[in-house]
């Protein structure tokens, strides 16, 4: 899969209102949303098993259809505390491969039109900018979109790490 952006959204290269359906995930008090396309499931109320000496962002492993799937703590990469409770998880596919995206609640599937994306603002720090694939504008609110890409924890590690 390639690297979710404006330019790559489907339907984009014409002028209509071309839409594209988002699930949306909140963590904290923001609307998150990651393209329907890149989902392959969604695990409600799960604990992954943490991982000694793991990046902070690494939840944990967990045991899916088989596999094991390493999961990226949202909360982590975005500087909030740790919830003690259960979370959801997104399990989402990118280039490299399948892995868990925790987030603290899974909403709506939101069709939103692709007139209505809006760049990552270039007051937005870098680090943030490497996690942002922009934002829709709807009523009343923002969904800052989430790239796989961007969150797969085999990219994460080195830049983090830097």
């Amino acid at each position: 899969m390639t690297s979710l952006t404006h330019a790559s959204l489907p339907g984009t290269q014409k002028a209509t209102a071309s839409l594209i359906e988002i699930c949306s995930v909140r963590v904290g008090e923001t609307l998150f949303g990651v393209a329907i396309s890149h989902i392959v499931e969604i695990v409600g109320s799960a604990r992954p098993q943490p991982v000694p000496l793991a990046p902070a962002f690494v939840a944990g492993l967990m045991h899916y259809r088989g596999e094991v799937l390493t999961t990226v703590s949202l909360r982590e990469l975005l500087g909030l505390p740790r919830l003690e409770r259960p979370q959801d998880i997104l399990v989402v596919e990118s280039s490299g491969g399948c892995f868990g995206l925790l987030v603290d609640s899974v909403g709506e599937v939101l069709t939103v039109s692709c007139q209505d994306f809006e760049a990552n603002p270039s007051t937005l720090n870098e680090y943030r900018k490497g996690l942002f694939a922009g934002a829709y504008k709807l009523k009343g609110s923002l969904l800052v979109m989430l790239d796989p890409e961007r969150l797969d924890p085999l990219r994460l590690s080195p830049e983090i790490a830097a």
